[in-house]
């Protein structure tokens, strides 16, 4: 899959969304959000590759897994904020669009809560008694 596959099916999305968005503006945003959800089903396979790469590397440098799941559900946190918030923000709602990005900040830190504590400790143990 390449980038003008994707281009293409989101300028054709948007088009038919400024055609639609007059008379039935809920359909322009089902149009967006489609296209969102097919985009990211084109890039799957991608995902999955970046996933298996970093899982390897985690691997061999040692890392606990706990943690590297920790950070690909931080980092899935993020993506899918991000998509809700800006699919909010088509539909001309901003105000949810903020709702949705504060809880996935405070997902986040809560996620983080984990890796935080390993580095502390790994701080204070380092630190001379």
């Amino acid at each position: 899959m390449e980038i003008g596959t994707v281009v293409g099916l989101g300028l054709i999305a948007t088009t038919l969304a400024l055609i639609v968005k007059k008379e039935r503006p809920e359909i322009a945003v089902l149009l967006s959000l489609t296209a969102g959800v097919v985009v990211f089903l084109l890039l799957m396979d991608k995902i999955a590759a970046v996933v298996e790469v970093f899982t390897g590397l985690g691997e061999r440098a040692g890392l606990n897994s706990l943690y590297l799941g920790i950070i690909f559900k931080i980092i899935g946190i993020s993506y899918l904020a991000e998509f809700g918030a800006q699919i909010c923000r088509d539909a001309g709602e901003g105000a949810i669009a903020q709702k949705i990005e504060l809880a996935a900040k405070i997902l986040v830190i809560i996620l983080a809560i984990p890796i935080l504590m390993a580095v502390l400790e790994t701080l204070l143990k380092l630190l001379p008694e």
